[in-house]
C-alpha cells in the first residue's frame, strides 16, 4: 500500500510538470553559485536567514569543507564546538555527538530535507553544504535522538559555466581526483546540469586500512515555465576499506596513548567493509500566485553493505567483557555480515505561503511526509577466533560459521507538519507542530522472533525572537521523540515489547549579532532526555540524562586578517537511575565538559594570493568508565596550512599545503562505549596534504 501511495505522489509530480507551462506571477526558485543570504533548510523555515531562526544551527559550505580538510562527516568536529566524536573509525560509517547526545544513524540524518540512513559512507564532493541543527528536532523529524539533525544539501546547476578539477595527495600515498562541471543550455537556458565525479585511493595513516572510493553524481533541472521548476539528482557511490579496530583499557589501567598507526583489524583473513549506495531525489516547485507555492518531492536510497572485521571484544581469561586483559591481550572475534540491504523511499507534499491578519504577517508551511524503509540481513558470524594483542602481532585462524540473527526490519511513517512565523514590528513568534504515526516490524532470518508495533505522537515547538538593530534575541522550547523496543531475547522481561514513546525536552535562549565583517552568537541550552537502560534482563526507562551548557562563536575579518573561535561549556549528568544509582550525578562516558575551536588566517602582504592559516582544536577530559573513576586527559591539536591563488592560461589556480597535528601529538581522542564495551581511539598522527585546483 505504501508503494502505491508513493507512486501516486510521483504521478502528481509528473502530471503537474506536464501541465504547468504558464504560472501566475512568481518566478521559480533558482540556484546560484553562492547564496546571498545564508539559510539552513534543516530548520524547516528554509526561506528565513539562519541567524533569525530561534534555533542553533551551523552551515558548513563546500569551501569550508575543503579548507579544513573535511572528507567525512566526523571531520566536522574540527569546526563546530558542539560536535564531538563518537566511535569514529577509519573505514566505517560516521557517528556524531552534538551537545553530548549521540545522533541516531537511522533517524537523525536528512538529504535534501528527506530522511535517509547514515549507516553507510556518504561522500561530500557533490554537497553544496552540510547543515547541523543542534537540539531536539521534534518538528523536523518523526523520531530522532535529541542531539540534533544533519542535512546534506546537494550541489545544483550553476547560472554560469563551471569547470573545476582538483587533485590532492597525502604523505602516505592517498590520492583524490575530482571534477565539478555545471552550467545551463537550451532556449532561455531552460535546462541546467551539475556533474561531480571523484575517485580516491585511500592510504590512511592507520596500517592495514588501504582502500578506495568512487562517486558519480548528476543534478539537473528544467524550467518548465516562469513559475514551474522540475529538479532531479542522483548519486552513486562505492567505498571499500578495512575498518579500524579500537583499543581499550588493560584491566583496570588506562594505558598511555599508543601508536595511532596500529590497526588491530590486521588478520590475514581480515576483509574490507564495502559500502555501495544509489541515492536520489525528484522535486517539483509550482507557484500558485504571488504569495503561495507548493512543492512535491520524492526520495530514494538503496544501500548494500558487506560489514566485516577482526573484532576485539573483552577478556574471557579475566572475566571482563567490557575491556581488554591486563597483559595487553584480548578475545578476538570473526565478525561477518555480508549482503546487508537497506532501502528507503519517501515522499513529501508541502504548501507554503503568507497572509496577514490585522497587523500580523503569517508565513505558513503545511505538509505531509510519508516514509517507508526495508532492511534485509543474511545470517551472520560473530565467533571467537583466538587471542589477539594490542601490538597487533598475534595471528589467529578465521571462524566464519554463520548463525541466525535479525533477518528483516520494516518501517512505515506518516508525518503531518505545520510551521508558522508570526511577524509584527520587530517581534516574531514561531510555532511548529508535527504529528507522527509509525509502524515497525522485524523477524529473524529463520522466521522466528517476529515483532510488530505501532505508535502515534505529537511534538510541538514554540519560539519568540526580537530584532534589535543588527542583533537577534530569542528563546525557544521544543520536544523530540524516540521509540524503543525490548530486545527479542529470552533473558529479557517483556522481550520484543515496545516501550512507550520517549520524549526529550529542551529550552534554549540566545543572542546573535554582527555583520559580514564581524558576526557572533551566544546560546544557553538545557535538555532532558529519558534514559533507556539495558542490564540484560530489564530494558526500560530509568532516570534521565540532563545536559545544559553555553555555546558561543564569533568570526571577524579585518584587513588581511581573518579569525574565528567557538567554545562550548557543557554540564552533562545522569539523574534518577534506580537500576544503577551509583551513576547518578556523574558525567556520561565520552562527553567532554569543554570544547574549543579556533582558526586564524593572514593574507601575506607583498605576495598576491598567498594566505597562511592555523587551526586549534581542544577538548576537555572525558569519562572512560560510567563511574567516572578513569578519565581521559584533555588534549589540544594544532593544524596549519597555506593557500596560494593565482591566474594562469588554464584558468584560476588554487594550490594548498596543509599539515594536520603539526606537533605530531599523541593522545586518546575519544572513549566511546559500544556494545557494553569501553573503547579507546587515538588521535591521528601528523599528516601532510597537498592539493591543486583549477577553475576555468
Amino acid at each position: 500500500m505504501a508503494f502505491f501511495k508513493l507512486t501516486a505522489l510521483a504521478a502528481v509530480v509528473f502530471a503537474s510538470a506536464a501541465s504547468a507551462q504558464q504560472g501566475p506571477t512568481l518566478k521559480p526558485v533558482t540556484v546560484t553559485d553562492r547564496a546571498a543570504t545564508p539559510q539552513a533548510d534543516v530548520t524547516g523555515f528554509g526561506d528565513v536567514p539562519a541567524r533569525e531562526v530561534p534555533m542553533s544551527t551551523t552551515v558548513v559550505t563546500q569551501d569550508q569543507l575543503q579548507a579544513a580538510g573535511i572528507k567525512r562527516l566526523s571531520d566536522i568536529t574540527r569546526i563546530d564546538p558542539a560536535a564531538t566524536d563518537s566511535y569514529n573509525a577509519a573505514g566505517y560509517w560516521d557517528f556524531l555527538t552534538i551537545r553530548g547526545y549521540t545522533l541516531s544513524n537511522r533517524y537523525n540524518y536528512r538529504r535534501e530535507g528527506l530522511p535517509i540512513s547514515a549507516e553507510t559512507s556518504i561522500p561530500l564532493e557533490n554537497k553544496e553544504r552540510v547543515e547541523l541543527l543542534k537540539g531536539t528536532s521534534g518538528i523536523q523529524a518523526g523520531t530522532s535522538a535529541p542531539g540534533g539533525l544533519v542535512n546534506y544539501v546537494v550541489k545544483r546547476p550553476t547560472e554560469q559555466d563551471l569547470r573545476v578539477a582538483r587533485v590532492e595527495f597525502s604523505d602516505r600515498g592517498s590520492m583524490l581526483l575530482a571534477t565539478d562541471l555545471g552550467g545551463r543550455f537550451g532556449n532561455d537556458k531552460a535546462f541546467g546540469y551539475r556533474l561531480n565525479v571523484a575517485h580516491e585511493e585511500l592510504r590512511p595513516q592507520v596500517n592495514a586500512a588501504k582502500g578506495s572510493r568512487d562517486l558519480v553524481s548528476l543534478a539537473a533541472d528544467w524550467r518548465l515555465g516562469r513559475d514551474s521548476v522540475l529538479q532531479g539528482e542522483f548519486e552513486w557511490s562505492r567505498k571499500s576499506q578495512p575498518s579500524q579496530a579500537a583499543f581499550s583499557l588493560l584491566g583496570n589501567v588506562l594505558p598511555p596513548p599508543t601508536d595511532p598507526r596500529i590497526n588491530l583489524n590486521n588478520q590475514p583473513w581480515s576483509q574490507p567493509v564495502l559500502f555501495e549506495g544509489l541515492t536520489g531525489t525528484l522535486r517539483f516547485d509550482q507557484a500558485i500566485d504571488r504569495n503561495w507555492r507548493w512543492t512535491a518531492q520524492l526520495g530514494l536510497q538503496h544501500l548494500k553493505t558487506d560489514d566485516r572485521e577482526a573484532f576485539p571484544f573483552g577478556c574471557g581469561a579475566e572475566g571482563n567483557y567490557d575491556r581488554y586483559c591486563s597483559n595487553g591481550t584480548y578475545d578476538l572475534y570473526d565478525y561477518r555480515s555480508e549482503g546487508e540491504k537497506r532501502r528507503y523511499h519517501s515522499g513529501k507534499l508541502a504548501l507554503q505561503g503568507n497572509f496577514t491578519t490585522g497587523t500580523v504577517r503569517h508565513d505558513l508551511t503545511v505538509g505531509l511526509l510519508r516514509s517507508i524503509g526495508f532492511e534485509r540481513y543474511n545470517q551472520q558470524a560473530f565467533n571467537y577466533a583466538g587471542p589477539g594483542n594490542v601490538a597487533g602481532t598475534l595471528v589467529t585462524p578465521p571462524s566464519p560459521a554463520l548463525f541466525d540473527v535479525l533477518g528483516a526490519r520494516d518501517e512505515r511513517s506518516t508525518e503531518l507538519f505545520a510551521y508558522d512565523t508570526l511577524s509584527w514590528n520587530a517581534w516574531r513568534g514561531w510555532l511548529g507542530l508535527r504529528n507522527t504515526r509509525i509502524e515497525r516490524s522485524s523477524v529473524q532470518t529463520d522466521g522466528t522472533g517476529a515483532t510488530n508495533y505501532a505508535q502515534s505522537f505529537t511534538t510541538p515547538w514554540v519560539g519568540l525572537s526580537y530584532l534589535w538593530g543588527d542583533k537577534v534575541l530569542y528563546a525557544s522550547a521544543g520536544q523530540g521523540v524516540e521509540s524503543f523496543i525490548t530486545p527479542n531475547k529470552a533473558s529479557y522481561t517483556n522481550a520484543g515489547q515496545a516501550l512507550l514513546p520517549v520524549k526529550s525536552k529542551q529550552l534554549e535562549a540566545g543572542l546573535r549579532g554582527g555583520d559580514a565583517r564581524f558576526d557572533w552568537k551566544l546560546a544557553w541550552f538545557a535538555a532532558r532526555r529519558p534514559a533507556v537502560t539495558d542490564d540484560g534482563v530489564n530494558y526500560q526507562v530509568d532516570g534521565t540524562a540532563r545536559h545544559q551548557g553555553i555555546e558561543g562563536q564569533f568570526h571577524v575579518t579585518q584587513g588581511p586578517w581573518r579569525a574565528g573561535a567557538g567554545a562550548m561549556l557543557l554540564k552533562a549528568r545522569r539523574e534518577g537511575s534506580a537500576l544503577n544509582p551509583l551513576v547518578n550525578g556523574l558525567r556520561p562516558t565520552n562527553v567532554p565538559a569543554t570544547t574549543l575551536r579556533a582558526d586564524l588566517a593572514w593574507q601575506v602582504s607583498g605576495v598576491p594570493g598567498l594566505e597562511l592559516d592555523a587551526r586549534v582544536v581542544r577538548e576537555g577530559g572525558r569519562a572512560v568508565l560510567s563511574d567516572n573513576t578513569l578519565m581521559l586527559p584533555a588534549w589540544t591539536r594544532l593544524d596549519a596550512g597555506m593557500t596560494w591563488r593565482t591566474k594562469s592560461n588554464v584558468g584560476d589556480l588554487a594550490f594548498r599545503l596543509a599539515v594536520d597535528n603539526l606537533a605530531d601529538k599523541r593522545y586518546w581522542r575519544e572513549s566511546p562505549t559500544q556494545f557494553g564495551h569501553y573503547y579507546l581511539y587515538p588521535g591521528a598522527p601528523r599528516t601532510f596534504r597537498v592539493s591543486l585546483q583549477t577553475s576555468l
